[in-house]
């Protein structure tokens, strides 16, 4: 397919940043982006549900909390939607299995513009 018809069929390339808890995810995302600000993270209905915490600045109580559904989008770069695995630690079956499953679904996504686009 040409590149301008896949473009005019969605909006955001959807993005899913994989990497270690603390290790700087968010702050690449931020000079890919040309900004100092933190995103937006919206769920998956669209809905704006806040902005988005480092890892590492929750507890290990409040990190379950994180969805790797949630969209997240700088105001300085809009063609772009995040999805952060919040980082793997060793022995972390969990976050692997939710990642897994994740890239699933999505695979499985009829509409292109639902579907990863890729994975960082």
């Amino acid at each position: 397919m040409d590149p301008a018809r896949i473009r005019k069929k969605i909006s955001h390339f959807q993005i899913l940043v994989i990497g270690r808890v603390n290790t700087g995810k968010t702050t690449i995302l931020q000079r890919v982006c040309n900004t100092r600000d933190n995103p937006e993270i919206y769920n998956s209905t669209g809905e704006k549900v806040g902005v988005h915490l480092r890892c590492h600045e929750l507890t290990c109580s409040q990190r379950g909390l994180h969805d790797i559904e949630n969209e997240m989008v700088f105001k300085s770069n809009p063609g772009f939607m995040f999805h952060d695995s919040c980082g793997f630690e060793a022995g972390s079956i969990s976050e692997f299995e939710k990642v897994k499953a994740f890239i699933a679904s999505r695979s499985k996504e009829m509409q292109i513009k639902n579907q990863l686009h890729a994975i960082w």
